[in-house]
C-alpha cells in the first residue's frame, strides 16, 4: 500500500480545495491510501505514517503562513532526520496571480528538505501554460479544469513516485505512464 498524506492549512478555503483535488489524483494510483488532513487535525503519527506528503499552505505575504510554519516548528526535536528518504512536494494559492505562490511552495519544499524529506516538481503540463514545476499553483480555488489538474498531477505524481521508490513498482513510473505530459505544448 502506497501512503500518501496531504497535510495543508487553509483560510479561505482554496488550499483546502486544492488539497481536495491532490489527494483525489494521488488516489488515482493503485493501491495508494491517501489521509487528507489539516494542521489541526495531523499529529506527528501521521508523519511517521506516511511515506509520501504533499504539503499546501495559503501564500500570505509572499510566504507560508505563520500557521503552517509553526506547525512544523512545535514538531518533536527527536523528529529531525527520521523522515529521511521519504517523498514531498508542495501546494499553494493566493488571492491573485504574481502573489507568491511559487515562492511559498519553495518555502515549504526547504521546510521538508530539512526534516529530509526528497522533493521534486512537475515538468508536465496540466494545460495551456500551466505547469507545476515548484508545485501546484493557484489564484483563489482551482476552478478551471487545467487549474484541477494540475493538482491532480501533482498528487498523481508524489504517489506514483512513492510507488516507484517505496515499493519498486516500475510500472508507475511516470514516464510509463499512459497520460500525454506534454499535450499542451503542441
Amino acid at each position: 500500500m502506497t501512503k500518501i498524506l496531504v497535510l495543508y492549512h487553509s483560510n479561505s478555503g482554496n488550499t483546502g480545495k486544492m488539497a481536495t483535488e491532490v489527494a483525489a489524483g494521488a488516489q488515482e494510483v493503485p493501491d495508494a491510501e491517501v489521509r487528507l488532513l489539516s494542521i489541526d487535525q495531523a499529529t506527528t503519527a501521521d508523519l511517521d505514517w506516511c511515506e509520501g506528503i504533499a504539503v499546501g499552505s495559503p501564500t500570505n505575504y509572499g510566504t507560508v503562513s505563520w500557521q503552517m510554519k509553526q506547525w512544523w516548528d512545535n514538531q518533536p526535536l527527536e523528529n529531525w532526520g527520521q523522515r529521511d528518504g521519504r517523498i514531498g512536494c508542495a501546494f499553494s494559492s493566493a488571492a491573485s496571480w504574481g502573489g507568491g505562490q511559487e515562492l511559498t511552495c519553495m518555502t515549504l519544499n526547504a521546510i521538508l528538505m530539512n526534516y529530509g524529506y526528497l522533493v521534486f516538481g512537475v515538468t508536465d503540463l496540466a494545460g495551456p501554460q500551466h505547469t507545476m514545476h515548484y508545485g501546484a499553483i493557484q489564484a483563489g480555488e482551482p476552478r478551471q479544469e487545467k487549474e484541477i489538474a494540475g493538482c491532480r498531477r501533482l498528487g498523481r505524481r508524489l504517489a506514483e513516485w512513492v510507488a516507484v521508490y517505496f515499493h519498486g513498482r516500475q510500472d508507475q513510473h511516470p514516464l510509463r505512464q499512459a497520460y500525454d505530459r506534454f499535450e499542451h505544448l503542441k
